[in-house]
């Protein structure tokens, strides 16, 4: 009897250790949701100085930040810290060139983090690039995390003040998830602050749905607003809802390998942290990040699925920057870039967002169009594009010089026709 309790026993600590530590582990890995209202603190709130209560988060005028961007361990040198400022416009600056209202041409950009350019030095954006190769000032206003619905939302608020000739609406695929949200923490777990506007068609034509926060506070108690959330955003059912892990734990973190190759590589860039020195052999920040990317695949193929089933909504936005491009008399110029995590996935399977280009090109003939994937074909690999390490996967200097190399032709070439 004794060895039989003695068994027991030991089989039950072993469920209880394994519960335990499947449930820390899911709480640091990237694919799995295990809270749907994680608790917000009042410290968290106050460092979210670029809230928006029309777009939900916005760069905010005449800032600078230095960003580390993670490329060191604690007591190195500190060798990827980037900079980033905003003028009085909340545009990111342009070195190159300085703001001229009687400038014969004129540029401005919109979009996500990949037209903001995290992850390099404000000399080192698309952005002065191009305004090196035309002479002029480009405006940029992209936003980390923007859609294409944040990003026409900017253009509209800001355009009457920076008015310019062309402007750049650059997003990447991920788009297609981003005008779905209400709430980002039901797509990207963890991203729990990040509460923006949508629309939604109503047949067939568009209806602003309004951020349902009007006061910063107001985060404080999204519980509350629990039924509009799970409403509007269209990941709650289909994202969350299926990635939502409860106990026991146990299965839901063993029922996926790299689920525990992304706990161990996490727990060796602690214990990294913790000697603060690097461990032989392996370097666990590089491992760490490839395996978040094949833990980024089931996502992937989502928001692949999405452009099946939600083109006719991407394609109404697309047509109501065509129409404010008419009223206001510049040239649209919608470009696709890519995440690495699409770049990696479109380089076996082709891209997610199918004929999109080319059936906007047929659509509207006012529209330019570049999908960037066509004129950037790497030697080494798709990841030679991007920055080594850091956050993940945004473009590196040099890639940014090639895309203002892209841009600055289809300006030209423009200039040239209308001339």
């Amino acid at each position: 009897m004794l060895p039989l309790a003695a068994l027991a026993f030991v089989l039950i600590a072993t469920a209880i250790v394994l519960e335990v530590v499947s449930s820390a582990a899911l709480k640091r890995i990237p694919s799995v949701a295990t809270e749907e209202f994680p608790e917000i603190d009042r410290e968290l709130l106050e460092k979210f100085s670029s809230f928006d209560s029309e777009l939900g988060w916005c760069p905010q005028p005449n800032r600078e930040k230095q960003k580390d961007t993670g490329d060191h361990l604690p007591g190195e040198e500190v060798r990827s810290v980037v900079t980033y400022s905003t003028d009085e416009y909340a545009s990111r600056i342009c070195p190159a060139r300085q703001r001229d209202t009687d400038a014969e041409l004129t540029v401005s950009t919109y979009g996500d983090s990949y037209c903001f350019c995290r992850e390099v030095d404000n000399d080192e954006t698309f952005q002065n690039y191009l305004a090196r190769e035309l002479d002029t000032h480009v405006g940029n206003y992209g936003g980390g995390n923007y859609g294409l619905d944040q990003a026409l939302l900017r253009l509209k608020r800001k355009y009457p003040d920076d008015p310019t000739d062309y402007v750049f609406m650059v997003v990447t695929a991920s788009s297609i998830a981003r005008i779905l949200s209400v709430w980002k923490h039901y797509q990207e777990f963890g991203n729990i602050l990040a509460v923006k506007p949508r629309f939604v068609l109503e047949d067939g034509d568009l209806t602003h749905v309004e951020n349902p926060v009007d006061e910063k506070a107001d985060l404080l108690d999204l519980e509350s607003k629990a039924d509009f959330l799970r409403e509007y955003d269209f990941h709650y059912e289909h994202w969350f809802k299926p990635h939502y892990a409860t106990f026991p734990y146990t299965p839901a973190f063993l029922d996926d390998a790299e689920k525990l190759r992304y706990a161990l590589y996490t727990g060796g860039k602690e214990l990294e942290r913790r000697l603060e020195r690097p461990v032989p052999g392996i370097d666990f920040d590089r491992a760490q990040t490839r395996s978040a990317l094949r833990l980024e695949r089931p996502r992937v193929r989502y928001h692949e699925r999405l452009f099946d089933t939600h083109e006719a909504l991407f394609d109404a936005l697309i047509e109501e920057f065509v129409e404010y491009a008419d009223e206001q008399e510049f040239v649209p110029v919608f470009v696709m870039v890519q995440q690495l995590r699409y770049a990696k996935y479109e380089a076996e399977h082709g891209p997610i967002y199918g004929d999109l280009l080319d059936r906007l090109d047929r659509r509207y003939e006012a529209l330019e169009t570049v999908d960037m994937a066509r004129h950037l074909e790497p030697d080494d690999g798709v990841e030679s594009l991007y920055v080594e390490r850091g956050e993940g996967g945004h473009y590196s200097p040099e890639t940014n010089e090639a895309i203002a190399g892209v841009l600055s032709t289809l300006v030209e070439r423009r200039t040239r026709q209308e001339a």
